[in-house]
């Protein structure tokens, strides 16, 4: 009789334990979701973190390149045709900042931590929309540009002749049909041109429908004298002809510079000096400018000879010391961000124009003060 009580009590341990298993199955069941959950945004951010590109670009130093010496196909950076080139003990090195785009969250993160990198908006350096390959171009045109004003503001130092030719004709526009590119300017509205921003100057006080007087020579044709009726254009007050002039050193010899995968306008100052250095003949004023230092610099120049400032000076003065330099030429604007990142063992010298540069190269190589920052 006590048989079915006792298989009773079996039946009853047996389902028992059965239904703990069952409250800790769904007790690691919560926890598994959670894992799984965590681990899916976990894997959510490591995918976003190397495809997602930031709105931002990493500056360093770049390259540096020595101007009186030869690029990295092995041609020389100055070369001149039909003119004797003297060789000069020393370095002239101009100095490049490296721009790296299209940076996802974990290398920018990695770049920055770094300390050689420094992040900065992407639209500080490129306008909206506007493509890697758009800006690549801007940048060989600005170092053409570049490249032409420092021959020009060169030869002019060395005493060549200067003309003022048309550039660029803007379509429709007044000058349109009666100038071309090529042409040489000689006289606008009664000022006598002797360099292109005499051109803008000759227009500052003039206005919509004015007719003025311009004289120019085509190439191989005798000057001629013409009226031009000024236009109406909304970013101005004063009358628009539509003409872009440019400087034009006048020299029996070519003079062209080589180099490549560098862009922007901050080498002028650099191939201007080395563009003198190298038709200077040794023991003339300006010659051997380096004198056997290791010298670098940075600046935009203009055809007359003043230099500009620049961007990346606290990267470029890195580079500077990292190649070898000892002393560094600064344009006169960029002065006080230049000293705040400056690294030991580098002079900084201050310059304003190209006759500047001149003279404290000279004071380098007789062993006086120059002018610092």
């Amino acid at each position: 009789m006590t048989k079915p009580d006792e298989e009773t009590a079996t039946a009853n341990s047996r389902t028992e334990p059965s239904r703990e298993p069952a409250r800790e199955e769904r007790r690691l069941t919560r926890r598994g979701w959670t894992l799984l959950v965590s681990g899916a945004l976990f894997l959510v951010f490591v995918v976003a973190g190397f495809l997602v590109q930031v709105p931002y670009v990493a500056i360093s130093p770049g390259p540096t390149y020595d101007t009186l010496g030869r690029d990295a196909a092995g041609n020389e950076v100055v070369q001149v045709k039909g003119h004797e080139t003297y060789q000069t003990a020393g370095e002239l090195r101009m100095t490049t900042v490296s721009l790296n785009d299209g940076i996802n969250l974990f290398t920018a993160l990695g770049l920055w931590a770094s300390g050689r990198y420094a992040l900065a908006p992407r639209e500080e350096y490129y306008r909206p929309g506007e493509t890697n390959e758009q800006v690549k171009q801007e940048n060989i045109q600005q170092l053409q540009d570049s490249q032409s004003n420092a021959q020009v503001a060169a030869l002019r130092h060395l005493g060549y002749p200067v003309e003022v030719l048309a550039k660029e004709i803007v379509s429709g526009s007044p000058a349109d049909h009666v100038l071309a590119p090529g042409d040489k300017l000689v006289v606008v509205n009664g000022t006598k041109v002797t360099e292109a921003a005499d051109v803008a100057k000759a227009l500052l006080n003039t206005k919509p429908g004015q007719t003025v007087q311009i004289t120019f020579q085509a190439k191989g044709q005798p000057e001629r004298t013409v009226p031009i009726t000024l236009a109406k254009r909304d970013d101005r007050t004063q009358g628009f002809m539509g003409l872009t002039a440019v400087d034009h050193a006048i020299a029996p010899f070519d003079v062209n510079i080589s180099l490549q995968d560098v862009g922007g306008p901050s080498a002028g100052l650099m191939f201007t000096l080395a563009i003198i250095d190298r038709l200077t003949p040794p023991g003339k004023a300006d010659s051997n400018l380096a004198g056997g230092r290791h010298i670098a610099g940075t600046g935009e120049i203009s055809e007359t000879g003043e230099v500009g400032p620049i961007g990346g000076i606290s990267f470029k003065v890195v580079g500077a010391r990292e190649a070898g330099a000892t002393d560094f030429l600064v344009p006169e604007h960029n002065c006080a961000e230049a000293k705040s990142a400056v690294p030991d063992g580098l002079n900084l010298i201050k310059v304003s124009t190209l006759d500047d540069a001149l003279t404290q190269l000279e004071n380098l190589k007789a062993g006086r003060p120059t002018a610092h920052c």
